[in-house]
């Protein structure tokens, strides 16, 4: 008894240092946001000036709002080209050059960042005489951040149409509906907490990003990431802190809402079959 008392005290005492390795700086971070001090790392009593000195900064309020923007249409065509792309991988059985396509959608997640940034901006420049896109700026940020996205939603997106039981999309043909209506009506209410899913990651992933946006940004697309960086070099202001703080309340709202929307969608899902059981017993 005292050996397996020992042993679930130890789980514990791990676990609890895991969490503690990942959320205690990020603690400690929103706390000396509300520092007097103009040194993020020297306590000198509480104090919301920052938060004030944040919102007169305009340079790094325009930097926030242009990676805001650049992540939000970033998951958004993420999630459908993603969705698209899981589709054609895990509907379409056999069509001429399946391997080679899984291959390229899923390339990004195991090839350095350095690489897509460069590469995109080679393209963008080689390209841009002939399509007219821009090599810099916002436009460039966008479509270098969702190449860089679409294979994480992919791989999310995929996983839960495998898991799907096709039973209930062959039913749903069976009493007559087409394919496309089948996907909206069967197939798209139950894979949409994947959905869900793989937007906020894209929509982080996009926000994070640092090292494809310096390859394509131009004078007046500075994402938020990259302003940080900037500034981080000449010394961390408390500036930064208020805003990383502001950054975190907000994602974790999103996030939370995400899981409750998700949580919801489930149990509605379950009641549904169950009262669909009921009926057919």
């Amino acid at each position: 008894m005292s050996m397996v008392r020992g042993q679930r005290w130890l789980g514990w005492g791990v676990l609890l240092l895991g969490y503690a390795f990942l959320y205690l700086p990020i603690l400690l971070l929103m706390l000396y946001s509300f520092n007097a001090s103009r040194l993020a790392t020297v306590w000198a009593g509480f104090s919301t000036q920052w938060y004030g000195e944040l919102f007169r900064d305009r340079q790094l309020l325009d930097a926030a709002w242009v990676s805001v923007k650049v992540a939000f249409w970033t998951a958004s065509a993420s999630m459908v080209l993603g969705t698209m792309a899981a589709m054609a991988m895990t509907r379409f059985r056999r069509f001429p050059g399946k391997t080679v396509f899984g291959a390229l959608v899923t390339a990004p997640l195991v090839m350095p960042e350095v690489i897509i940034g460069l590469s995109i901006l080679l393209m963008l420049v080689s390209m841009g005489g002939l399509f007219g896109l821009p090599s810099k700026g916002v436009v460039a940020i966008w479509i270098a951040h969702v190449t860089f996205t679409l294979s994480f939603v992919t791989v999310v997106v995929s996983s839960r149409l495998q898991e799907l039981d096709r039973s209930l999309e062959e039913a749903a043909m069976d009493l007559g509906a087409n394919r496309l209506k089948v996907f909206f009506l069967i197939t798209l209410p139950i894979i949409a907490p994947a959905l869900l899913s793989g937007w906020l990651l894209a929509f982080t992933l996009s926000l994070d990003d640092v090292v494809i946006a310096s390859f394509v940004a131009g004078p007046s697309s500075t994402t938020l990431p990259m302003k940080i960086f900037a500034s981080v070099r000449m010394g961390v202001s408390p500036k930064i802190n208020a805003l990383a703080t502001l950054l975190v309340l907000a994602v974790s709202t999103v996030a939370v809402l995400g899981w409750w929307i998700s949580a919801r969608a489930d149990r509605r899902r379950q009641r549904d079959m169950q009262l669909a059981l009921q009926d057919n017993g």
